[in-house]
C-alpha cells in the first residue's frame, strides 16, 4: 500500500504566487538599482515554462512510475515510512540530486534539459518556475532509492520537498545569512553563484537543500563579486518553445556536421563546451554556454 504522503507542491502554490506578487512590489516600490529585478516578458516566460513543466511531467511520469514500480517489485528492501526515516529518505534525495544536478551541467544532452532553467537574465522568485519540459533524463539518478526499498510515493514526497526548498533561494532581496546557515544550507547567496554566467561562478554550488555537498565535493563557490545572470551566450527570445528546445535543436546542428561518430558522441554526452581535437586551438566553451 503506497505511502499516504502530501503533495508538497500543489500545498505551496498559494505561497508561491504570494511571495512572487511580494517580491514585485517590492522591486516596483523599493527598487535595487543593482539587482536584475523584474521583466514582464520574462516572468511571463517564466511562468509559462513553470506551467508546461506539469503538464509534461505528467506524460514523463507513466513510464518512470513503471520503471520505478518494477524496480521496487524486485528489491526484497523495504524502508518503512516512518517520521525518523523519512528525514533520512530526504537527506539522500538530497545527495543524489546533487549528483544530478551536476550531471545536468556536465553532460550535454543533459544541459539541453537543465538549460532551460538557467536561460534568464533576471534572478527572482519567477525565476524558479522557469522549469524544463524534458525532465525524463533525470529519474535514472534516483534508482539507488528504489532499489534500496524506499517507494515510489516517498521518493515523489522527498523530491517535492527539494523543489519547493528551493523556490525561496531564486532571489537577491536577501543577502547572506548568519554564517552556521550559509555554511550548512543552500542559500540565495549560494544559488546567486549557481546561476551566474562569471567564468569563476559557471558549474559551482549544486546543491538542492543542503550546500554541504558541494563543500564535500569540490564544487562550493562563496559569492563574492556581483553575478551576472544568464548564460554565456544568451539566446534572447522570450518563444516558451524556443526556451525548451534551443539546446536540442544546437546539438542535432552539430551533429549533422559531425566528421565522425567520435565526434557525433563526442558532441552528445561530452560537456556543452566540448570541441573534437581537430578543432579544440581555441578555448573550450564554458559548460554554461549555448553552443548553437
Amino acid at each position: 500500500m503506497p505511502p499516504n504522503l502530501p503533495d508538497v507542491v500543489l500545498w505551496s502554490i498559494p505561497a508561491f504566487v504570494l511571495l512572487t506578487v511580494l517580491e514585485m512590489a517590492l522591486h516596483h516600490f523599493h527598487p535595487d538599482e543593482d539587482a536584475a529585478g523584474y521583466e514582464a516578458k520574462d516572468a511571463v516566460t517564466s511562468i509559462s515554462m513553470g506551467l508546461g513543466s506539469l503538464v509534461f511531467d505528467l506524460l514523463w511520469k507513466v513510464p518512470i512510475v513503471a520503471i520505478y514500480t518494477a524496480v521496487y517489485e524486485l528489491t526484497p528492501l523495504r524502508v518503512p515510512v516512518l517520521w525518523w526515516t523519512v528525514l533520512l529518505m530526504l537527506l539522500a534525495q538530497d545527495f543524489f540530486y546533487y549528483w544530478s544536478h551536476r550531471g545536468h551541467h556536465v553532460i550535454r544532452i543533459l544541459w539541453a534539459c537543465h538549460v532551460v532553467h538557467h536561460s534568464s537574465r533576471k534572478f527572482n522568485l519567477s525565476t524558479a518556475l522557469r522549469q524544463p519540459w524534458t525532465s525524463l533524463t533525470v529519474w535514472p539518478f534516483y534508482l539507488p532509492m528504489i532499489a534500496c526499498g524506499v517507494h515510489p510515493a516517498a521518493l515523489a514526497f522527498c523530491s517535492s520537498a527539494n523543489l519547493v526548498y528551493q523556490f525561496w533561494v531564486h532571489t537577491e532581496r536577501i543577502g547572506k545569512l548568519p554564517g552556521p546557515f550559509e555554511y550548512v544550507l543552500n542559500t540565495p547567496s549560494h544559488h546567486r553563484v549557481h546561476h551566474a554566467s562569471q567564468g569563476g561562478y559557471l558549474d559551482r554550488n549544486f546543491g538542492g537543500i543542503l550546500i554541504l555537498w558541494d563543500r564535500l565535493f569540490g564544487s562550493f563557490t562563496a559569492e563574492t563579486e556581483r553575478p551576472v545572470f544568464g548564460l554565456t551566450k544568451n539566446i534572447d527570445t522570450f518563444n516558451p518553445l524556443r526556451v525548451a528546445t534551443h539546446e536540442y535543436a544546437a546539438i542535432a546542428r552539430d551533429v549533422r556536421a559531425a566528421g565522425s561518430w567520435s565526434e557525433r558522441a563526442g558532441r552528445i554526452f561530452r560537456g556543452p563546451g566540448w570541441q573534437p581535437a581537430a578543432t579544440a586551438a581555441r578555448p573550450a566553451a564554458p559548460a554554461r554556454e549555448r553552443t548553437g
